[in-house]
């Protein structure tokens, strides 16, 4: 995939807000990878904050939403991993100065 595409998905993925913090997933850095094959098969491998989420569901669901616009996406598979940890370290700049969040 090329850098404009990834880019596109990015930003697709900047649209997903994690309903808890208020905050995109990837500004709280939850999305670790993004890959798509040749027929635009796309996974989104992320984490979540706690693996207790109950709204896990609804940001699987949110994900592929996003990336539904993107017309060289074909289909998206949403992997949720717990390794590495999520951290509060992964957070950008911006979504640190709007949870408060001090290093």
């Amino acid at each position: 995939m090329d850098q404009d595409l990834k880019e596109s998905i990015m930003g697709a993925l900047e649209l997903v807000v994690d309903p808890e913090l208020g905050v995109d997933i990837v500004n709280l850095g939850l999305v670790y990878d993004v890959t798509m094959d040749d027929e635009g098969n796309t996974e989104v491998e992320m984490t979540l904050t706690s693996m207790g989420c109950p709204l896990a569901g609804t940001i699987v669901d949110q994900v592929k939403t996003a990336l539904a616009d993107i017309p060289e996406v074909k289909s998206t598979e949403v992997n949720i991993v717990w390794s590495p940890p999520w951290t509060k370290d992964k957070m950008s700049r911006y979504a640190k100065i709007a949870l408060g969040v001090r290093d």
